[in-house]
């Protein structure tokens, strides 16, 4: 699920609406039921769920996600390969706009309009899942305005949801040496000394992978163990707003692909947070996921998967990394400066 808030959108035209998906979501979906909210005419939440046989409960959950933003609307994109040319398949996509339609209407929410595309590409065609007849070509995605906006703020897009889910996929050889050495090292508790040294290697290291260098084993173990101190992690949700922020968020990708589970946990909640801060929802979406798949029970990570599938804007994210330059200055540490109010973190 991912989100985004535009009024440069025309919402009556499906081939339109259809070709903006992949810019939101930030791949481009496949066999997929994809739910556009709409609030006040402009663009809301995108969720996406798979298709498959039976799809009650899930309906049911999406309903029940759309309506945490309390969206007037919604318009529902069927990804069927298959769907163009099967007649018979419209009695199934008819039957499944329906259900959805009464889940959302349970919610207060209008289905606006359900269409079946057989791919989100140029050329790709679009028809109404409850047959009426209306149909058309699919608009060029990557010149949807909010693909063009995408690339303004320097979000990659991906052609595949599986593409996206690499940045973060783990290395198993990697983390079993690292989980060696973590156990090896754990020590009994850290002292607000022992926090303050973990926050400043972070920076460090941060700086050396941005400089080309590796991220050496014994480094990354240290750096793992403190993360599951709190106070040392939502100390670095501070570095999201702050000048230093792509390295940062690229340190956490790496530790997040070679840390064992639980401190890959960790690592991954701030890759999220940071994607989240500066506006890619997509990446810190497929973060959560794998993070609560690690530890449902992760109390931040569900936290920020709720503000996420509820619409927060990034900006109120930002608020949240603010509090790690409180707690650096309670613990004596010096984070980087501030971008200035208003400006993307990332």
């Amino acid at each position: 699920m991912t989100t985004s808030h535009t009024s440069d959108f025309e919402l009556d035209r499906p081939g339109s609406v259809i070709a903006a998906v992949p810019a939101v979501l930030g791949f481009v979906p496949e066999m997929s039921l994809v739910l556009v909210t709409v609030d006040r005419g402009d663009l809301g939440c995108v969720l996406r769920i798979d298709l498959s046989e039976d799809m009650s409960d899930q309906i049911v959950r999406l309903a029940e996600v759309a309506a945490a933003a309390r969206p007037d609307g919604a318009i529902a994109v069927i990804v069927d390969e298959h769907g163009a040319g099967c007649h018979p398949c419209n009695d199934d996509y008819r039957d499944l706009a329906a259900h959805l339609a009464d889940e959302l209407d349970s919610w207060g929410i209008d289905l606006l309009g359900a269409h079946v595309v057989d791919r989100v590409a140029t050329g790709g065609r679009w028809h109404c899942a409850d047959g009426c007849g209306r149909g058309g070509v699919i608009e060029d995605p990557a010149a949807s305005p909010l693909a063009v906006a995408a690339v303004l703020d320097g979000r990659r897009l991906y052609t595949r949801r599986d593409e996206l889910q690499a940045v973060i996929a783990p290395d198993p050889a990697r983390s079993e040496v690292l989980a060696g050495q973590i156990a090896a090292g754990v020590p009994p508790a850290m002292s607000d000394a022992d926090a303050c040294a973990a926050i400043s290697e972070a920076r460090a290291a941060a700086a050396h992978l941005a400089d080309g260098g590796t991220l050496a084993d014994e480094v990354a173990a240290r750096l793992g163990r403190a993360l599951r101190d709190i106070r040392v992690r939502d100390t670095l949700f501070g570095l999201a707003v702050g000048e230093d922020a792509e390295r940062a968020e690229a340190l956490w990708v790496s530790l997040a692909r070679i840390l064992p589970v639980p401190y890959r946990t960790e690592a991954l909640v701030l890759v999220a947070f940071f994607a989240y801060a500066r506006g890619d929802g997509p990446l810190a979406g497929v973060s959560l996921d794998a993070a609560l798949r690690n530890d449902p029970t992760h109390r931040m990570a569900s936290m920020l998967d709720q503000a996420l599938q509820s619409g927060l804007r990034p900006e109120r994210i930002r608020e949240l990394a603010l509090t790690g330059y409180r707690l650096a200055e309670q613990l004596g540490v010096r984070l980087p400066r501030r971008r200035p109010t208003g400006r993307r973190a990332g």
